[in-house]
């Protein structure tokens, strides 16, 4: 009987750790990042991927030939994976880049580069029925590796013209009008492909892509494009070894989700381990990962500010990263403040986490973050991710309703009507811009003050020295216009009814759907919300189906045109498969963007800007929205970070402490223990009655009944 109320306490209350960790035994302990995954990513291509969720793991995962020094600001370009920054040449008009790789850099472990003893891919003649027991790349139980070397540079730049992908890159229309002879592949390799013949990259030429040597690479431009250098820091130009393509190609792999999209193969320093994005994406350190160190001097404050505290430790300091699919704010924030997540997301750009917000931070009167009192005491630090972004509602061009030059009214009229100003303090916590245009604040372009605003929807208070909305009564008069009068149609007097489509699923942002057909409704409108999960709303925006969507751009590179290409007629997204959403076309503002974007920044650049943004306001393609200010916290046990506005690789440079971690788990979760304990004593003492009655009846005297 005691040994059965010992183990019924020991169940009851644990043996060691935090009876309510969230993560599987144990790992609370190792050196391992806790994150929470909001979005799930939907490609891990980088010839395919182009969005926020993606990047967190592929710049992880791959390493462009460049990138961005981790801690200096302004941005400073340097080699990553090169000796040193490329030679870049001029021949005419054809402008030339060679890059030399640092030799010693090898691929992650994987099956793709697993040999037999004859030196052959070990599961080149794998059938589909043997594939299909295979329930993860770990049941592949032999693995390899090799040098990176110049051609997998070359071989993922054909892949960005490769018709068997799935759906076309994204920016091969873009840099097909750069990169020398890359369009003219991209329509050789698709009449092979509609005719069903193989298709293999590494037999394919390319004039701008070629292999001088074992570690050296030229690409040719057809043009003068200084822009060119800020996309060797992008994904679309990291390696990817051919043996990839042909292991995933093998039959029955792509039935299984054995594919590139699915598994990646780099040699960062990270690989991806385990991939359920409707539950947890594991980073593991790779274990061939090259020597690289975090840097010695970063900006003046830096040392002071405890930037430099790892200054010469070898790179990635993390054995893994474990991404946790949380779909609602509340439960992460109650995890977080309790210990099991060592990082926040970029909390403070929406409203709906308005609980965590007020909980963590501060706002001055000038707008200044700061982090609240609990969070001082908890020793959680704040990490500023200012970027450069602009956020905007987009009304497609092929929607007849509202796209298309002869709707132009309409779109002005709404875009007077919604009033950014009032968004921004209820559901940004006053922590953004009201934005007058697509060129972000700190970028080369962009105009501030009475010069910079758009005419269209603001006008300029010399008293308040900002912009101010123009008054409803003009969103009217332009309804009245566009054949909307009271936002009725004025030949049939029906009830004008639009349709928008957002990925934001959870029940929080009811409000925010709220204000959005309330400002629909100041002009008579009827706003129909459709909500959509991420691959849905992608779908729908691929297809062109989407009439009125909300979306937002993150710099690539610190350069104007990186927000103007989005609103390039040949980028458009169904018909070409590009970055241009809205897929709005006008011919004056295409003509400007490609004399703009060879231009060296100067005033004769400014001037075409500014021809450029005029069209585009007065075209009204997007409701320009907002400049966000985004932050989020860490807490006390990870060392302070300084993120990097234009790429996503700061695991690599992340260091923490698992010992003060376990420490305050134990003080900010101690279970309270009398109600259980209370619990227990009542089942014992319900026990011990028990066994005493039962004791009582099998000592009783036996006592003769008399015959009759």
């Amino acid at each position: 009987m005691r040994t059965l109320f010992l183990l019924f306490f020991c169940t009851l209350f644990g043996c060691s750790g935090s009876l309510n960790d969230p993560h599987p035994a144990g790992v609370s302990a190792q050196n391992v990042l806790f994150k929470a995954l909001q979005e799930r990513p939907k490609h891990l291509d980088p010839a395919l991927s182009y969005s926020e969720p993606e990047a967190e793991f592929l710049y992880e995962i791959y390493e462009p030939p460049l990138h961005y020094h981790p801690l200096k600001r302004p941005l400073q370009l340097e080699p990553l994976t090169l000796v040193s920054m490329p030679k870049i040449t001029h021949e005419g008009d054809r402008v030339v880049y060679e890059m030399t790789l640092k030799p010693g850099i090898y691929y992650q472990p994987h099956p793709a580069f697993a040999k037999d003893a004859q030196g052959a891919p070990r599961y080149q003649h794998l059938t589909a029925s043997e594939v299909s027991a295979m329930k993860g790349l770990e049941d592949f139980k032999e693995t390899g590796t090799r040098e990176l070397v110049a051609e997998d540079y070359v071989y993922q730049i054909k892949r960005l013209a490769a018709p068997n992908l799935g759906k076309p890159s994204p920016i091969l229309g873009f840099l097909a009008e750069h990169i020398e002879g890359l369009g003219d592949l991209g329509n050789r390799l698709a009449e092979r492909f509609k005719k069903g013949e193989p298709i293999d990259l590494t037999q394919a030429s390319l004039a701008g892509a070629t292999v001088v040597n074992k570690y050296t690479w030229r690409v040719t431009l057809k043009d003068n494009y200084p822009q060119f250098i800020y996309w060797l820091t992008t994904s679309f130009f990291v390696p990817v070894p051919p043996e990839a393509d042909a292991f995933y190609a093998l039959p029955g792999m792509a039935e299984h989700n054995f594919k590139l999209d699915w598994q990646p193969v780099g040699t960062g320093p990270f690989y991806l381990a385990h991939n359920d994005p409707n539950q947890v994406m594991e980073l593991r350190r790779n274990p061939n990962f090259h020597e690289a160190y975090f840097p010695y001097e970063g900006n003046p404050g830096d040392l002071e500010a405890g930037l430099l505290k790892n200054a010469g430790q070898r790179l990635p300091m993390l054995d893994g990263v474990m991404l946790v699919l949380e779909k609602e704010n509340a439960p992460f924030w109650n995890k977080f403040l309790q210990g099991f997540y060592d990082l926040t997301p970029q909390i403070g750009r929406q409203r709906e986490d308005s609980d965590s917000f007020d909980q963590a931070y501060r706002v001055s009167e000038t707008g200044e973050i700061d982090l609240s009192p609990e969070m001082a005491e908890r020793q959680v630090g704040l990490i500023d991710r200012t970027r450069m972004s602009n956020w905007y509602m987009a009304f497609n061009w092929v929607d007849p309703v509202v796209g298309g030059p002869q709707n132009k009214a309409l779109r002005q009229a709404i875009s007077i009507a919604l009033d950014w100003d009032e968004f921004i303090s209820i559901f940004l916590n006053g922590s953004g811009q009201t934005s007058q245009g697509p060129i972000p604040p700190g970028m080369f372009g962009y105009v501030a003050g009475e010069k910079g605003v758009n005419p269209v929807v603001s006008r300029w208070s010399a008293q308040r020295q900002r912009a101010e909305h123009r008054p409803l009564e003009d969103a009217k008069q332009l309804m009245v216009q566009a054949g909307y009068p009271n936002g009725r149609n004025a030949r049939t007097g029906e009830t004008l009814t639009l349709y928008f489509d957002s990925l934001y699923t959870g029940p929080e942002y009811a409000a925010r759907f709220a204000w959005y057909r309330a400002q629909f409704a100041k002009l008579g409108i009827e706003l129909v919300i459709r909500i959509n999960d991420y691959n849905r709303f992608q779908d729908k925006v691929q297809k062109g189906s989407a009439q009125i969507f909300e979306w937002g751009w993150n710099a690539d590179y610190p350069d104007p045109e990186n927000f103007l290409f989005l609103l390039y007629g040949p980028n458009g997204r169904k018909e070409f498969g590009g970055e241009n959403t809205a897929n709005y076309k006008n011919p004056e503002v295409d003509r400007l963007f490609v004399q703009m974007k060879s231009m060296p920044n100067g005033p004769e650049r400014q001037a075409v800007l500014d021809r450029m943004v005029g069209l585009i306001r007065e075209d009204a393609p997007w409701a320009f929205a907002f400049h966000d200010k985004l932050y989020g916290l860490r807490m006390g046990w990870v060392d302070p970070i300084r993120p990097n506005p234009m790429t996503h690789d700061a695991f690599k440079y992340t260091h923490l402490d698992p010992a003060a971690r376990l420490a305050y788990q134990a003080q900010w979760n101690r279970p309270l223990l009398w109600p259980l304990a209370l619990v227990a004593l009542l089942v014992l003492g319900l026990v011990l009655l028990v066994r005493r009655v039962w004791r009582g009846r099998q000592n009783q005297t036996a006592v003769e009944v008399p015959r009759v």
